[in-house]
């Protein structure tokens, strides 16, 4: 996998973690880095300057998106879109471009387990980074969850296995990416506002697989349609049996034979059954014993702004799923309430309908609440079938959600888009949202 770099000409394009991390693992290898970015804000200009003392030649604004300097290699950040003008100009030259995670691969001195999916990526991770651990694997998790894989690929070196999510921008840009074992959990509808069609979504997806052989295994969601695949295949499903893992009365089973009760964890839901089965298997083909598999993934917690229940207010508990950036999310939230629920939804417009779900929110609401961009268009979804509100801000949603609220209920933060309408991140949404609930709290 080791490759050199040295003397080359590179551009690095985003000055982003990743962007940054990849700067300095090529100067390492004594690469001649310029890095690219068509911002120029004060944080930008702040970030430049390490680098720039580091040795690397730094371009913000418009002269990075008109240089004219000569590359060997491009080197995108995985949040940059290979269509804006900075990518391609230097297509147009003829400049070779790969991603952050093929750069950091073609680095990595150990195999990687490659985690994707719509849904459930950082908790699998997680879930994989600390089983592998506890059974003597040493592991450390990187990619898309963060840290980035260039920030941690010099610590290779020392590891047996490097835990990886992998979302479909950094698939897009690969050439060798071979992950050891590839996890593939589900295919929803996402992304919308980057990829014209679900098609093309799905293609840069399943390049997860593009490279591997028969040498190498494949962990897939049983119902699932894929091609043919090259590695070994396990499958899992809590929706169904037959697979290599499913779920039977509560309690995952491994060909056929009991293994993990799902109230033995602290996870709940089918959505978290299958994360779960998928750890698991990453377990099965490393040939791990399942008892200090089990012992690391029941000792695991939910991460925060995934069905997090915030608090309980006149015998309303409050759940914050900011994390719920698609309808799949939310679909599973809804799915996981057995109680009434008060939905709040809503947010940046990410191209798809909300109508498939008109059902199960008129089964499940007492009303919904909507925010964002996007409001307007769902509530034209949905209040034929559930009284929908308005709202201008989250603090106004979550007093109309209150308003609206019996004992017993759940009042359900599961937005079911992304957050940059209103917020800097899905975090800062879900953070918000707590504050206000803990708000609530301190005022009884």
């Amino acid at each position: 996998m080791k490759s050199s770099y040295a003397q080359q000409q590179i551009a690095v394009l985003g000055l982003g973690s990743s962007g940054e991390a990849a700067t300095h693992r090529l100067l390492e290898e004594g690469a001649c880095v310029s890095v690219l970015d068509s911002g120029d804000s004060e944080k930008l200009r702040a970030a430049a300057e390490p680098l720039r003392a580091a040795g690397a030649h730094v371009l913000l604004g418009r002269v990075a998106e008109e240089d004219a300097a000569a590359y060997d290699l491009g080197v995108l950040s995985p949040g940059i879109d290979p269509a804006v003008p900075l990518v391609r100009h230097l297509v147009a030259k003829g400049v070779p471009i790969i991603g952050e995670l093929e750069l950091s691969y073609s680095l990595c001195a150990c195999p990687v387990v490659a985690i994707t999916g719509t849904n459930g990526k950082t908790t699998t991770t997680q879930l994989v980074e600390r089983m592998l651990n506890a059974c003597g694997v040493r592991t450390l998790a990187a990619g898309n969850i963060g840290p980035s894989f260039a920030a941690r690929v010099r610590e290779s070196a020392h590891l047996d296995m490097m835990t990886l999510e992998v979302s479909s921008f950094q698939l897009e840009t690969i050439r060798a990416f071979r992950p050891a074992i590839s996890v593939w959990l589900n295919f929803q509808a996402d992304h919308l506002d980057r990829y014209a069609s679900m098609e093309e979504y799905y293609a840069a997806k399943v390049r997860i697989f593009e490279n591997q052989t028969a040498d190498d295994f494949a962990i897939v969601k049983r119902e699932d349609k894929l091609p043919p695949l090259k590695a070994q295949t396990l499958t899992f499903s809590a929706y169904s049996q037959g697979g290599d893992l499913d779920l039977r009365n509560g309690v995952i089973h491994f060909h056929g034979k009991p293994v993990l009760r799902m109230e033995d964890t602290q996870l709940s839901g089918l959505h978290n059954a299958e994360n779960l089965m998928a750890a698991l298997a990453v377990g099965a083909v490393r040939g791990l014993d399942f008892a200090p598999m089990l012992q690391a993934l029941c000792s695991y917690k939910a991460l925060p702004h995934r069905c997090e229940r915030v608090g309980t207010v006149d015998g309303v508990d409050y759940v914050n799923d900011s994390k719920a950036t698609n309808l799949d999310a939310l679909e599973k939230a809804l799915l996981s309430e057995t109680r009434r629920v008060v939905l709040i939804a809503g947010g940046k417009d990410k191209g798809f309908e909300f109508d498939t779900l008109t059902d199960l929110v008129a089964s499940k609401a007492r009303s919904v609440v909507l925010i964002g961009e996007m409001a307007k268009r769902i509530a034209g979804f949905w209040a034929s079938r559930v009284p929908c509100k308005h709202a201008a801000t989250l603090a106004e949603a979550v007093t109309l959600a209150r308003a609206d609220a019996q004992p017993g209920d759940v009042i359900l933060f599961s937005p079911g888009t992304s957050s940059f309408d209103m917020f800097k991140s899905y975090a800062d949404r879900g953070d918000q949202f707590r504050s206000l609930v803990q708000s609530q709290l301190h005022s009884l």
